[in-house]
């Protein structure tokens, strides 16, 4: 019943960053608008794939996961 709980308390953790995430995300002047931030605009289109952002946010996280995996 231990992992279970820890499974719960894990997911909930999670739901709480991304909540954060939604919540703030869009008072982050850089995040969306970086140089490799790839954008395709037509008449009733709108691609956007944020590849450089992604690149970031994955390193900010990979470094703070190892920081705290200590």
């Amino acid at each position: 019943m231990t992992d279970f709980g820890k499974i719960l308390v894990f997911f909930g953790l999670v739901l709480v960053g991304l909540g954060l995430l939604l919540l703030y995300g869009p008072k982050i002047p850089w995040l969306g608008k970086l140089p490799g931030d790839i954008t395709i605009q037509r008449e009733k289109f709108t691609f956007y794939f944020p590849l450089a952002s992604s690149i970031v946010i994955s390193i900010i996280l990979t470094i703070l996961f190892s920081l705290f995996r200590r």
